[in-house]
């Protein structure tokens, strides 16, 4: 995979430590490394983007070698420590792993690292496949070190999760940490040391882009038709695939849509292929331009591609930076070249590229024709499957406990990121608001600032309470503010694959040490959520189970009558931590077919099997939830194991 490539080239750069926090689609980077650690390399996950930047810092500036892994999201809580590092530098090779999700398919943005990359005027790095994602590491850091500055390294979604076989070197570097020296005027940011550096930056990226024209990755081909295509990231991979459809002959294979495009080719000695249009005049093979180093942008190579072009189509994902910067490059010195991309709508400006797209918008720069899509059968109609919360999730029952409490009154519940994050869906519809990690907490205090009526929930998960929550909490306290904080504490971090966190006990390196040997008692330096509340100053603070439902909506009520900051700890394990406990069955013959265990709670165990409440066996985990909302005692234990 794409992101253990990544890793094994940070591995086998000689990495001494990798920090990060769990965000798809960047998670398995650190568990790669963590996974295939010989003891020499600290890994760990951070409590949040921001904290293991600032860890990686404090090692890369003593002379290690560093990788900092997050999302695209989680660089915003990392850009305070970066942008100043951009500034200050590093000493050893420092390379900051942003991934980017494209569509978005588990995001709230589409935003673009490389953009990123030209704010904090940091070089970047954009694989296209998992080779190019292990080599590149290797040259990230190389190139790090050579500039003392950080590195941005950007792969995106089907870059990090697509699998390929790849060559590795048989070179592993080992690199020793010589140690921090101390220089004020080199690691204390001043304004006037800021300033300086601000100018060393702005000489440096024009001269390094140059030097990037040569750089491996960026690639020109040149060819004597007057069209050309630029490519960058996994489009490039996109473009060659489409390329190689078009073979000697001029026929492209169908592909996978049933597309097939007739080409006229003719192969004279000494010329190249020649690609026929719809009118049947040779059109001339399309130049290549590859672009491996987004930023700083590499012009020189650039100037050798539109040189003697016509019209050039780009390729890229999210933003259109190499379209951008060829505009501007083709401004700069003149040249008679339309560029098209995304502004003027010859590619799609937001979602995913992919082989089929990217075949038929090259067949209409080109003037193909691609022919009507061979007729398929009718695909059967497949029934809607929503996301919802799992079968037995303790979420569920959180979520059910505050809804029965506040029956009838008004209330409002602010949501977060997270599996929590879908009992914003029917029938449980409890979360309203969702923008970022810990804002649950802050917009909560917003609404019941402007709305003294409205009781203010805010739901957090227990690894997003360390990450981002507890500043609000604290903010909640200092303003006198008035809100009920939910803290669904399942133990682990499910939404991200599971991994630990302080209210865990386990770091990174001793969950992979325990795992390996099978060890699974409990540890002793969890992280209290409740002794943290208790310290910033709350007086009501509760721990209750959520699936005990009598006492969880009476606690809801007693917070909810209450005023000031107060705290309900719903604590019950992820499904994924626990084996299912005695399952539960329907009395067909008790069942009124009420419906109300499927119309209340929505767990995906239950439907109605002839004319009766149904609970399927293979997905029940015995939570219990079903049996506290049947009004006719028709659900009780069976008493097998899943």
């Amino acid at each position: 995979m794409g992101n253990e490539a990544a890793a094994f080239g940070a591995i086998h750069a000689g990495v001494n430590l990798v920090a990060g926090y769990p965000g798809t689609p960047s998670t398995e980077i650190l568990e790669t490394v963590a996974k295939n650690n010989d003891g020499s390399i600290h890994v760990e996950w951070s409590v949040n983007e921001k904290a293991a930047m600032e860890v990686a810092a404090g090692a890369a500036y003593s002379g290690a070698r560093v990788l900092v892994t997050m999302k695209q999201v989680g660089l915003n809580v990392a850009a305070d420590p970066l942008m100043s590092l951009a500034y200050v530098g590093v000493r050893g090779g420092m390379v900051v792993v942003a991934a980017d999700d494209p569509g978005p398919i588990s995001s709230q943005t589409e935003q673009d690292t490389r953009t990123f990359a030209m704010f904090s005027k940091l070089p970047v790095f954009d694989p296209s496949d998992p080779q190019e994602a292990y080599q590149m590491m290797k040259d990230a850091f190389e190139l790090s070190e050579k500039i003392h500055s950080p590195v941005l390294f950007r792969p995106t979604t089907r870059v990090c999760h697509g699998c390929a076989s790849i060559e590795v070197s048989d070179h592993y570097e080992k690199n020793s940490v010589p140690g921090f020296e101390k220089d004020t005027m080199r690691w204390v940011i001043f304004p006037r040391t800021s300033f300086l550096n601000h100018k060393k930056i702005e000489e440096r990226n024009p001269k390094l882009g140059e030097e990037l024209s040569s750089y491996r990755y960026n690639q020109v081909v040149k060819k004597k038709g007057k069209k050309g295509i630029a490519a960058g990231g996994v489009s490039y991979a996109y473009l060659m695939e489409a390329l190689t459809q078009i073979k000697e002959n001029g026929t492209v294979d169908k592909n996978e849509t049933g597309n097939k495009i007739e080409t006229e080719t003719k192969n004279v000695t000494g010329n190249e292929n020649v690609i026929g249009n719809k009118n049947g005049v040779p059109a001339g093979e399309p130049s290549i331009f590859r672009v491996g180093t987004p930023f700083p942008f590499p012009e020189k190579a650039a100037l050798e591609f539109l040189n003697g072009l016509d019209e050039v189509l780009c390729f890229e994902e999210l933003d259109p930076v190499i379209e951008r910067a060829l505009i501007y490059t083709a401004g700069k010195y003149h040249l008679p070249v339309t560029i098209h991309g995304k502004h003027d709508g010859y590619v799609a400006a937001a979602g995913e590229n992919s082989p089929e797209s990217v075949l038929s918008d090259l067949a209409a720069f080109l003037n193909l024709d691609l022919p009507e899509k061979e007729k398929l059968p009718e695909k059967p109609e497949l029934p809607i499957r929503p996301p919802v919360l799992c079968a037995g999730c303790p979420h569920r029952a959180s979520f059910y406990a505050v809804k029965q409490a506040m029956k009838g009154k008004k209330a409002v519940f602010c949501g977060d990121i997270g599996c929590y994050t879908l009992g914003n869906a029917a029938p449980l519809d409890m979360v309203d608001t969702c923008l970022c990690m810990g804002a649950d907490v802050t917009i909560a205090q917003g609404m019941k600032v402007v709305d003294p009526d409205v009781t203010a929930f805010s739901f957090i998960g227990d690894s997003t309470f360390f990450a981002s929550g507890i500043t609000g909490v604290v903010n909640a306290v200092y303003n006198h503010n008035d809100i009920v904080l939910i803290v669904l504490d399942n133990s682990t971090t499910a939404m991200t694959g599971h991994q630990p966190h302080p209210g865990t006990g386990l770091t990174m390196m001793e969950f992979f040490q325990k795992k390996k040997e099978g060890i699974r008692e409990d540890v002793a330096n969890k992280v209290s959520i409740e002794k943290i509340l208790r310290g910033i100053g709350l007086s009501f603070v509760e721990t209750v189970d959520p699936f005990d439902q009598k006492k969880a909506i009476e606690t809801v009520k007693r917070a909810a009558e209450e005023t000031g900051v107060r705290a309900i700890i719903f604590k019950a394990p992820c499904i994924a931590l626990e084996k299912p406990k005695d399952l539960y069955q329907v009395d067909a013959d008790q069942c009124k077919s009420c419906r109300k265990c499927i119309n209340e709670i929505g767990c995906p165990a239950i439907s109605m099997k002839e004319g009766r409440a149904f609970i399927e066996k293979s997905l029940c985990y015995g939570c219990s939830l079903c049996e506290s909302v049947c009004p006719f005692d028709a659900i009780h234990e069976e008493g097998g194991q899943a």
